[in-house]
């Protein structure tokens, strides 16, 4: 499930969509588990510019969008900012829905995050996988992995990694 994901972020990556809200809660799943992302009511169309520069959102899910996104206009938003996201849905996948930070006051996410804090790994999450989260999670946008890096990576490790299979 989230190669399949990973596929289509790679899409709207390629096409410089930013999502903005990329969370299981905008995953559609059919039939055979193939998952269509959907809710695109905070995307943004980079094309001609490659960054968002000033979107002063009120109401964002917190737990879920990067930290160049919770700062508002302070920090460029890029394709990039979903990949943090992606990471955070991954989060939520191989721990079954919970959601992301628990236990952190979505007032002090921000800091906590500035600070370095970073989930720590599920029991149920291999360490590949936890390795990939980290790495989406990255503080600099730009040293995250592209959603080419991370299909490729996903596609590797659900032929090697039974814990990714259905994932």
């Amino acid at each position: 499930m989230a190669h399949h994901v990973s596929l289509g972020m790679q899409y709207l990556e390629k096409n410089r969509i930013i999502h903005g809200d990329l969370a299981a809660r905008n995953i559609l799943v059919g039939e055979n588990l193939v998952c269509k992302i959907s809710d695109f009511g905070l995307a943004n169309d980079v094309y001609r510019y490659g960054v968002i520069k000033d979107r002063r959102e009120k109401c964002l899910p917190f737990r879920w969008v990067s930290p160049e996104r919770m700062k508002a206009g302070e920090v460029p938003i890029t394709p990039r900012s979903d990949v943090w996201s992606f990471g955070n849905l991954l989060y939520e996948m191989v721990t079954l829905g919970c959601s992301p930070h628990p236990g952190v006051d979505p007032e002090d996410l921000l800091k906590k995050l500035e600070d370095g804090y970073r989930m720590e790994k599920p029991k149920s999450c291999s360490d590949k996988m936890y390795s990939l989260m980290q790495r989406c999670w990255l503080w600099e946008p730009y040293c995250r992995p592209s959603f080419d890096k991370i299909e490729h990576e996903l596609r590797v490790l659900s032929t090697s990694d039974a814990i990714v299979e259905n994932v």
